[in-house]
């Protein structure tokens, strides 16, 4: 997992409530377990005029020039801004993959689905939570302002806007730690490895007969 310190970038805005996992990444493409490959069908549905399937050659597919997602001005961003209960639905874990594999480090939201939010940080991504009012407030000056720019400082755990002023916003600090040092859930087993490998020599020592295979 990439290791995440500060990220500066472009801020695009999904202006929609209750973005489900579907509308992340559509069901026909949740075929293969890889974790890359997926950021080319980020918001499917929406992004091209066609229905897409996961043999397309999305470089041929027309796109849909009322999508943000495909809007000149947005293009490269790697900050989401979108609005409350974002990730509901199924807890499908490609949802973060496409979001990731696209270029998004970071998504500012009023709320997230549970299962979403975790599946984030087990991803990368750090999914920041803050006040309604803050987040409609960032919607207006990203609208006004072409290229707009945050950056979000997770050691510091501030974003720094434009004109300077800062956003303070909260993380647990087991999950921060995790970004901090790129670890996930395997990254975090492996840390152990030694001590596991030890354990494993012990046991098979005093309990021989678990590790003989039935055809010997």
């Amino acid at each position: 997992m990439k290791k995440f310190n500060v990220e500066k970038g472009i801020v695009l805005p999904l202006d929609r409530a209750n973005v489900d996992t579907d509308f992340i990444i559509p069901k026909q493409f949740l075929k293969s377990i890889k974790r890359t490959g997926f950021g080319v069908n980020l918001f499917d549905e929406h992004r091209y005029l066609d229905k897409g399937e996961p043999d397309s050659d999305n470089s041929k597919r027309p796109l849909n020039p009322d999508f943000v997602l495909n809007q000149a001005r947005y293009q490269g961003a790697s900050v989401l801004l979108a609005r409350e209960n974002f990730g509901c639905g199924s807890s499908r874990e490609h949802a973060p993959w496409a979001l990731d594999d696209y270029g998004f480090r970071v998504i500012i939201a009023p709320s997230y689905a549970d299962i979403f939010f975790n599946n984030c940080f087990k991803n990368g991504i750090l999914p920041i939570v803050l006040e309604e009012e803050i987040v409609s407030s960032l919607f207006e000056e990203v609208a006004t302002n072409e290229g707009y720019q945050l950056e979000v400082d997770l050691p510091a755990q501030v974003i720094k806007k434009p004109d300077g002023t800062e956003i303070a916003f909260e993380v647990d600090s087991f999950r921060k730690q995790c970004l901090l040092d790129g670890l996930d859930d395997i990254g975090l087993t492996l840390e152990d490895a030694e001590d596991i490998k030890g354990f494993e020599n012990q046991w098979r020592e005093k309990s021989p007969w678990y590790f003989v295979s039935p055809e010997s």
